[in-house]
């Protein structure tokens, strides 16, 4: 068995085994070892970190080959599965974009729904699914059980967009699941009533992002296990602490 199939068989059997799974969001080979060398078992790659360390921008504003020398240089750093965030897909086909992130050793990676390089379109219900089951398709076709995070951001855009955003995200991580996703992320969650509803819609696990000390608006680490919470990332909500803490220190040295 290869080391991207070992690394990709141990990031499914994590999302399969009902348990909790934390992955801290990385940005480079430093944060991604300072997370490994405090035990986690996987990691994730975003991009709004990534663009931030790397002077560009978050919303597919990054060339999608520099990303992904990022992403591989994280990946053949650590001895634990990586997933990495490839937003709507950076205007590539699904195929195409599957492939690319496999040469990196990834075995995972976050789909969302918002279309950044054609205005911030937002994909249809069934649209998203689609690209997604052939994402799926062709990781199944290339043996890799790989882990997509099917993620949508109707709860982010809100009323202004949707009568019910709470209802819409239901529909749509259910078609998520049904297209081959392993877990699911409804980004922008707020309330444990939410969190709690959308766990239930689906069998898959669901993933929240949290606040490496401050938790997440329906709880810490104890709370969202209790709600059934079965995934957490960071997003750039580390990165932005590691800098809000060094600016007290760094400041008495002017």
């Amino acid at each position: 068995m290869s080391n991207l199939e070992a690394h990709a068989k141990k990031l499914s059997q994590l999302h399969a085994s009902g348990q909790l799974l934390v992955l801290p969001t990385v940005w480079d080979t430093f944060s991604a070892g300072v997370a490994v060398e405090a035990g986690f078992a996987g990691l994730t790659v975003g991009s709004h970190p990534v663009a931030d360390a790397i002077g560009s921008a978050d919303g597919e504003a990054m060339d999608l080959s520099e990303y992904l020398a990022v992403v591989k240089r994280i990946v053949d750093s650590v001895d634990v599965p990586v997933s990495v965030d490839v937003e709507s897909g950076y205007g590539v086909e699904p195929a195409e974009l599957m492939a690319r992130v496999l040469e990196t050793g990834a075995v995972g990676a976050n789909i969302e729904d918002v279309v950044h390089s054609e205005g911030k379109r937002l994909r249809g219900r069934q649209e998203h699914a689609d690209y997604i089951a052939a994402a799926r398709a062709h990781t199944d076709a290339a043996g890799i059980e790989f882990v997509i995070n099917g993620r949508t951001d109707v709860m982010k855009l809100g009323t202004a967009v949707f009568a019910d955003p709470l209802a819409e995200a239901e529909a749509r991580i259910k078609l998520m699941e049904q297209a081959g996703a392993r877990s699911v992320y409804p980004v922008a969650l707020t309330t444990a009533e939410q969190v709690s509803r959308l766990v239930g819609a689906v069998s898959v696990p669901l993933n929240v992002t949290a606040h490496p000390i401050n938790g997440h608006g329906a709880g810490k680490l104890a709370e969202l296990r209790e709600l059934g919470v079965r995934r957490v990332s960071f997003g750039p909500l580390w990165q932005k602490w590691l800098a809000e803490q060094s600016v007290a220190p760094l400041h008495s040295w002017r």
